[in-house]
């Protein structure tokens, strides 16, 4: 059976933690994967997760089942933080899922059943497994511009060119707040625009949301997201709770549906369980139940907050920090754009060639697409960072 089974190629942030881990310098640096890092280099397990954990260790008396869907509370709450008053809950359908990629993956399975056609127009640039998934589906994928490059800002025009090509029934991947790998974020025109286009077109939006509260904040991160939900008749929204409740593991998501009340939202409902079913049965409850507690009670939630806001302003800081050392270094501002982005990610303008050039003889990894994770940055190695940048990127 497996004589002659293709190897698939190797993912290339596996590939890449594989060659940062045999790397004997003691000066190296990590901005290749996505995941938030405090100065000691750590992914820190937050403090509201951890008391949530000891909270529930302390009452949780079974591991039995839940449902199909997972735990309608944690949907309920994680819908609340994201679509907030936007939405009438009557009208929201949910599941929970193995994180947001798992999220990712069931609503485009149901685009798959219900509009097999659905043409699924994608960013470019964008995280890459939105095209695998999408591809691995037998989906058709187009890609829209999204970011101009020189100026390390959204590509309005070339978007809006682009999208001018959607049908009825057509799906629109986007980035909720964040955007990876650009860190180039949508302004509130722009969500507006979108909202019209689907409502003249048909086409319906997917957001994406996998980094709320590491731009702006928790409500301003998902104003978009809202914006567009109000505006028009149905929606898909895949959610992650990975990076902003540092639950990485434990794979905490969910997949909503946003139609029309009544017999609309009910199909929506039984197709969405039907999904679960039919792909893993019971989501994994664990990383859940602790977000669940956190949204629901308002100490937990105060903490959470508080140390969200700190890995922002790190973040924030560690950009600002970069875009100076590198003022410094090239004597020029072309890097300026990175104060401007949102999130841990931005795009450097890096070759795969100098992507190379950058780990072999400086000891600076990313992912081959240039992409930085702002997140691995410290004081003590933004230095090293920006001298190696502007030689190598000259």
């Amino acid at each position: 059976m497996f004589a002659d089974l293709p190897t698939p190629p190797i993912d290339k942030i596996i590939e890449l933690m594989t060659l940062f881990a045999a790397d004997p310098r003691g000066d190296k640096v990590d901005l290749g994967v996505g995941v938030y890092r405090n100065a000691a280099g750590q992914v820190p397990i937050m403090a509201a997760v951890k008391d949530a954990e000891h909270r529930l260790w302390q009452v949780q008396e079974t591991k039995g089942y839940i449902s199909f869907a997972g735990d309608a509370g944690f949907i309920d709450a994680l819908s609340g933080l994201v679509l907030g008053e936007a939405v009438p809950a009557d009208r929201v359908a949910g599941i929970a899922t193995p994180g947001g990629t798992g999220g990712v993956r069931q609503i485009l399975e149901l685009v798959r059943h219900l509009t097999p056609r659905a043409r699924v127009w994608v960013s470019d640039p964008s995280w890459p497994n939105h095209a695998v998934i999408i591809d691995h589906l037998g989906l058709e994928r187009r890609a829209y511009r999204y970011l101009d490059r020189d100026a390390g800002a959204v590509d309005r025009d070339g978007m809006r060119d682009d999208l001018a090509g959607v049908a009825q029934g057509d799906v629109i991947l986007l980035h909720g707040c964040c955007h990876n790998p650009s860190g180039a974020d949508l302004r509130a025109e722009d969500w507006d625009w979108l909202a019209g286009l689907c409502r003249r077109t048909g086409a319906i939006p997917f957001i994406d949301m996998a980094y709320q509260g590491f731009g702006t904040g928790l409500e301003e991160d998902a104003a978009g997201t809202r914006a567009l939900a109000v505006q028009v008749p149905e929606a898909f929204i895949a959610v992650s709770c990975s990076k902003n409740f540092g639950l990485y593991r434990e794979r905490a998501g969910v997949a909503l549906a946003i139609t029309d009340t009544g017999q609309p939202r009910a199909a929506a409902q039984a197709q969405l369980i039907a999904m679960n079913r039919m792909s893993f049965s019971f989501p994994p409850d664990h990383g859940a139940r602790l977000v669940e507690m956190i949204l629901r009670d308002p100490v937990l939630r105060a903490s959470w907050e508080a140390e969200l806001t700190g890995m922002r302003q790190t973040m924030q800081r560690n950009r600002s920090a970069l875009a100076e050392a590198l003022r410094q270094e090239t004597g020029s501002d072309r890097f300026g754009f990175l104060v401007g982005h949102q999130g841990m990610f931005s795009l450097c303008g890096a070759t795969p060639e100098q992507v190379l050039r950058l780990r072999d003889a400086h000891g600076v990894y990313m992912v081959p697409d240039g992409r930085i994770n702002v997140a691995g940055l410290t004081e003590t190695n933004i230095p090293k960072v920006a001298r190696a940048l502007a030689t190598v990127l000259g």
